[in-house]
């Protein structure tokens, strides 16, 4: 059975470390400390194997770096924005990392890539204009001109299926590849609930009232820094008003249909089991009917 990607993490964050600054250097000199690569966002692989890559801290030169927790044995594992070039790994594509690697490894991919996209994109203070400087182990940056902090942000977009009668709504954005069709999905926006902007967004895109809304898992997404939560929701009908903009294309789905999808076989393609909106159709057609 597949996995979800970027999903089942196993190291320790070990919050209480990013503030005390003597201990996050004697992390860092372990003799056994781990590194992590990103060469412009895309983590160093092993070559031969579907792997991450690991250094020492002695193969690396100077780049911005983040504390990423430690394992079992209480080693320190590390991240750092540097090229790869002379490393010996291969520099891969997040999204294909996440397909391929383990899911603890893959889930180290997603809290080190969107951590490190966050500080490449937020130098300066959003309060006064001035450059900041990394903090707190890389989960912060500070500003010492008006002494202000900024933390990594994530962002809530809801996922979801409406279901009636049996069937479920799925749906394909103008710029989705031939054939793909997946769950609608909108951000979450603010002072909204996640019904709400479940209810909200179906409404939207498809034009259907929806009740009874369920949550049913999540997912990070690093691309750069989402928080995917799934839900299903019952609609009062099968009547479409589709958003243009949003949707080129919509469709009810039975529960036949789903099943030959998910294997491969069916009309249209589902988004692969990296992406949680293949498993909110897995979950969808393991449900009861009914």
């Amino acid at each position: 059975m597949p996995h979800m990607g970027f999903v089942g993490g196993r190291l320790d964050r070990a919050e209480h470390l990013r503030r005390d600054e003597q201990a996050l250097h004697v992390a860092r000199l372990h003799p056994r400390a781990r590194y992590l690569v990103l060469d412009r966002l895309k983590p160093l692989l092993v070559e031969t194997k579907d792997r991450l890559l690991w250094v020492r801290r002695s193969e690396l030169g100077e780049g911005l770096m983040v504390f990423l927790g430690l394992d079992a044995d209480g080693i320190p594992h590390f991240a750092i924005d540097h090229p790869a070039d002379g490393l010996g790994g291969l520099a891969t594509d997040a999204r294909a990392a996440g397909a391929r690697l383990p899911a603890e490894e893959a889930a180290i991919v997603a809290q080190a890539r969107s951590l490190i996209d966050w500080h490449r994109r937020h130098g300066f203070c959003a309060a006064c204009g001035a450059a900041t400087q990394p903090a707190r182990a890389g989960y912060a940056r500070a500003c010492g001109a008006c002494g202000a902090e900024h933390f990594p942000r994530v962002d809530p977009v809801v996922i979801m299926l409406a279901e009636k009668d049996d069937h479920v709504l799925v749906g394909r954005q103008p710029g989705f590849p031939a054939g793909l069709y997946s769950a609608l999905a909108g951000f979450v926006e603010p002072g909204e609930s996640l019904e709400e902007a479940v209810t909200r967004e179906l409404r939207e895109e498809a034009g259907l009232e929806v009740s009874d809304v369920r949550y049913v898992a999540s997912q990070p997404w690093p691309f750069p820094s989402s928080l995917m939560i799934g839900a299903l929701a019952r609609a009062r009908s099968f009547e479409l008003r589709l958003d243009a903009d949003e949707l080129e294309a919509a469709r009810w789905v039975s529960r036949a249909e789903c099943a030959e999808v998910l294997a491969g076989r069916g009309p249209w393609t589902a988004p692969p089991p990296l992406a949680i909106a293949w498993w909110l159709l897995r979950h969808w057609l393991d449900l009861r009917p009914g």
